[in-house]
């Protein structure tokens, strides 16, 4: 059964500058003078692992996806944005398209979530990411995720996702109503499947 949304009081604060995540830790999405955000971008940027032992060749292309999953207060699965739906059915989440080798240096894949136009229904939106190719996070390099107040183009907060293993899969952040605003928590959780739908059951516990 699904748990009904019962926020924590999160170490959350105000920011100006970017700051590092750590897994647990939250941000207000408040500008400076205490008004709410309106439009952030999620990001998320990885390198394949090329060089191995001795400099010798290692690894290909690595196609991660990103994806935004929408949630009422109770945990219900509402919608979503990933590579396969670009849009949100009320267009509020946006996502940027599918990037299948994480080449070129910052952003690879990102979603645009316009707060202001998300359905009153959904109280939380949580962003995963999947290794659609099937290699593990052993297979990447220089992972990150970051928000972005697309308003002003200034970056709020970084995460690093370089947490090498066999997993294939990371439940990245979410972005949860909170105090009449949005909040964002870095999650950090792995997991292992190929798109969003295999990590519903792990998603469950992070609501």
């Amino acid at each position: 059964m699904s748990r009904p949304l019962r926020p924590r009081r999160p170490s959350h604060r105000r920011i100006s500058l970017s700051v590092s995540l750590a897994r647990g830790q939250s941000v207000s999405l408040t500008t400076g003078d205490g008004s709410s955000m309106t439009h952030v971008r999620i990001a998320l940027g990885w390198d394949a692992v090329r060089q191995g032992l001795f400099g010798g060749f290692r690894g290909a292309d690595v196609d991660l996806d990103a994806s935004a999953i929408l949630y009422d207060a109770a945990g219900g699965h509402l919608d979503q944005a990933w590579f396969r739906q670009l849009k949100s059915r009320n267009g509020s989440v946006v996502h940027s398209g599918d990037n299948r080798t994480g080449a070129g240096d910052g952003d690879n894949e990102s979603i645009i979530v316009h707060l202001d136009r998300v359905p009153a229904e959904v109280a939380q939106i949580v962003f995963t990411i999947n290794s659609f190719t099937g290699q593990s996070f052993a297979q990447i390099q220089n992972a990150f995720c970051r928000l972005v107040d697309e308003k002003t183009h200034t970056e709020i907060a970084r995460f690093d996702l370089s947490q090498t293993g066999p997993h294939t899969a990371e439940i990245m952040a979410k972005v949860s109503r909170y105090d009449g605003g949005w909040m964002m928590t870095a999650l950090g959780e792995i997991g292992n499947g190929r798109t969003f739908q295999d990590l519903l059951p792990s998603i469950a516990p992070t609501l």
